[in-house]
């Protein structure tokens, strides 16, 4: 049986990242590939710069940071949340925390080592986009990681110690070195890539490919 490893180029505060893992998750489940699919999460900033700021919302960040109006940024994400609902999700953009995401990508790193980077993942995307959690906060990275059978104790140890703080950085440089522009981004078996939350059948079009060649 042919395995195929997919590598996920993902910030947990990207909204597209979310989408585009329902719409692959959605390929895979419609052609039964359930067990055939290895998928690796790596790390990737948006912005690496951003300070933790419970004063400005997201509405106000995004309007600064494009050189926009609040106006401009409500409509914005009026419509990510229509796209977010197309495939399932609920996002509450009013709740959510404007957070560096560093040290969730070394929470995820560390959940990758007991093979439960999957899982994190999404379960660090519902705490942002659903939920509003702040995902700077080691409470709250403590809670989650507890839900993948991470102990509390190795959670706060190398989070505090940075212990995956080079994971972090090589995932990001290798981004940079493959050519990777923006998030999500999926490679097949270092053969193939598609970036962003393409349709579904973009997805199933490309696992084709690849089970064809073996």
């Amino acid at each position: 049986m042919k395995i195929v490893k997919v590598e996920i180029w993902s910030d947990v505060v990207c909204p597209f990242c979310y989408i585009g893992k329902r719409k692959f998750e959605a390929a895979v489940e419609k052609m039964s590939l359930q067990n055939q699919i290895e998928v690796e999460w790596k790390s990737f900033q948006l912005d690496p710069t951003t300070v933790p700021n419970e004063k400005i919302d997201v509405f106000d960040y995004l309007a600064t940071r494009y050189g926009k109006d609040r106006d401009w940024s409500v409509q914005m994400h009026k419509s990510v949340v229509e796209q977010a609902k197309s495939v399932g999700l609920e996002y509450n953009f009013d709740k959510a925390k404007i957070t560096n995401t560093h040290k969730a990508h070394q929470l995820a790193q560390l959940a990758k080592s007991i093979n439960q980077g999957d899982a994190l993942e999404e379960l660090l995307f519902q705490a942002y986009f659903t939920e509003g959690k702040d995902l700077n906060k080691l409470e709250t990275l403590i809670e989650l990681g507890e839900k993948v059978g991470l102990s509390s104790d190795d959670i706060r140890y190398n989070l505090e110690k940075q212990v995956y703080f080079q994971a972090v950085k090589q995932d990001i440089e290798e981004a940079q070195t493959i050519g990777v522009k923006g998030v999500p981004f999926f490679v097949f078996d270092r053969k193939y890539a598609i970036s962003g939350a393409q349709d579904v059948s973009v997805f199933q079009n490309t696992l084709e490919k690849i089970l064809e060649e073996n």
